[in-house]
């Protein structure tokens, strides 16, 4: 499949590079994929929400695809996933009050985890195949 317009770039976040990829404009969609997948898994609702006027990005987990996998098991816990989402977040849009959050499977543990810990950044959670 060709990027079809959809763009990639690392961001530094939380320590590690973070790849993601984003396309559109306007309210932001926030990916979250299932182990052991990739922002790959997105590819089709990144095109479709991103031409409803959306702006939606897919990153790559801590440890999966482009994006960096420390060493130590100990770099895993929810507090650095959900501090490298919250980071990301920051660093790519920090006029952005809230997101929407869609995520699938194990991903959707990390997003629940990213409401407890960011209440008032997120405005709608979708959580699929739980």
């Amino acid at each position: 499949m060709e990027s079809q317009g959809i763009e990639h770039r690392t961001v530094e976040v939380n320590g590690i590079h973070m790849h993601v990829t984003e396309k559109g404009n306007g309210p932001l969609i926030l990916f979250v994929h299932n182990f052991p997948e990739l922002w790959y898994s997105w590819r089709h609702q990144i095109l479709a929400l991103s031409d409803l006027g959306y702006r939606a990005i897919a990153p790559d987990l801590r440890g999966y695809g482009d994006t960096d996998a420390p060493a130590s098991p100990s770099s895993y816990t929810c507090f650095h996933v959900v501090g490298d989402l919250m980071a990301l977040l920051d660093a790519i849009a920090p006029d952005q009050e809230q997101v929407f959050v869609v995520a699938h499977d194990w991903g959707i543990l990390i997003a629940w985890y990213l409401c407890l810990f960011r209440p008032d950044g997120v405005k709608a959670l979708v959580s699929l195949s739980v």
